[in-house]
């Protein structure tokens, strides 16, 4: 029986980039790169019987897109998704920093 761990690797490590960029689509002469924030998880075993299984999951936020009119390149933002994942990250960050900063007064 192949290795199960191996072989989610595998197939993991072909995402990379692509799943966070998507293809580049055209619309009007307009050019856009469609940009996301990607996660995923994959698990897997077997026992010595050779009895084994495995799992995975994943989400993506869509964050915004790279838009292209000519010369002019710029990144417009998805706001409800960008906020949704910039809120907890920025509080999170604020604590650890207030923590950090209580540490180093005593």
């Amino acid at each position: 029986m192949p290795n199960i761990a191996l072989e989610l690797g595998k197939q993991s490590a072909t995402a990379g980039v692509t799943a966070a960029y998507g293809e580049q689509q055209e619309v009007d002469g307009v050019h856009m790169v469609p940009v996301a924030v990607v996660c995923s998880g994959f698990g897997g075993g077997s026992d010595d019987s050779g009895n084994g299984g495995g799992g995975g999951g994943g989400w993506s936020v869509p964050l915004g897109a790279y838009i292209r009119r000519g010369d002019d390149l710029r990144f417009e933002p998805n706001i409800i998704p960008l906020l949704a994942v910039a809120i907890p990250f920025v509080w999170i960050a604020g604590r650890a920093l207030s923590r950090v900063i209580r540490a180093l007064k005593r």
